[in-house]
């Protein structure tokens, strides 16, 4: 997965879901934020970030936000990939390798009852169907999903169950936008219904797997396995943090 026409900036503030200040060549620029999500770890004040140019003339923002260096304790940083639609399209390079054996027929964007979802296919005559999620939160090495409610997110991973329990092969991909992390968990003070939601569907048969990528200004692909931890412990994350939050109410996809 590769981007085109790609720059290097520092992130300065985002002004709302959709749009953030970005200081590109000594210039400060409005461009768009390819995520939804809160993300209120990453987009912080002179954090290094990166930008695809727009393949549109016409648009207002010039430049995509695509990917931001992470700052850790101790002083390390982490490339994260902020790409909303990144781990969909690794996911299909992923799901093309081979990551869940040869599949027939994959298409994207498959509707299946009253759902959208990311991939169907057939696998022997079984039917496929996969949900993809991308997750940026990462908290002391593990990986959580979402960082804001989503009810979307919530009706996929039941629709999965309900149509495991009826046969098919059915499995949630979380494709946590960068590396270095070495658990996934459900983020449960953010939405546990969501976490139930997963506890669920595993015991119906649905796969939960998590995948790295590894990311590099202007490229991105699914890397390994993540280990997958759903049940709920006294080491979930303990609520909010920081000051305010332009996106407080908003609804991961």
């Amino acid at each position: 997965m590769r981007y085109a026409n790609v720059c290097e900036g520092v992130f300065l503030r985002r002004l709302n879901r959709f749009v953030a200040e970005v200081q590109i060549e000594g210039a400060v620029q409005r461009v768009h934020v390819k995520n939804t999500g809160r993300c209120a770890e990453l987009l912080v004040p002179d954090a290094r970030a990166w930008l695809e140019r727009s393949a549109n003339p016409a648009r207002r923002t010039a430049w995509d936000l695509i990917a931001v260096e992470k700052r850790l304790p101790g002083g390390g940083v982490r490339l994260v990939n902020l790409d909303s639609m990144a781990p969909n399209r690794a996911a299909m390079e992923w799901l093309h390798r081979g990551g869940l054996g040869p599949l027939e027929g994959l298409r994207a964007e498959v509707t299946v009852g009253d759902s959208r979802f990311d991939f169907a296919a057939e696998q022997g005559g079984r039917p496929v169907i996969v949900e993809v999620k991308g997750c940026t939160l990462e908290e002391g090495g593990v990986a959580r999903f979402p960082d804001a409610p989503t009810e979307r997110g919530l009706k996929h991973v039941r629709g999965l169950t309900e149509l495991a329990r009826q046969g098919n092969r059915c499995a949630v991909l979380i494709v946590i936008q960068m590396q270095g992390v070495h658990r996934f968990e459900p983020n449960w003070d953010t939405h546990p219904a969501f976490g139930e939601a997963l506890l669920a569907a595993r015991e119906a048969g649905v796969e939960i797997a998590a995948l790295d990528c590894r990311v590099r200004p202007g490229v991105g692909e699914i890397d390994s396995h993540v280990p997958v931890r759903l049940e709920r412990t006294s080491a979930s994350p303990g609520g909010e943090r920081g000051g305010a939050d332009p996106l407080k109410g908003k609804e991961t996809q």
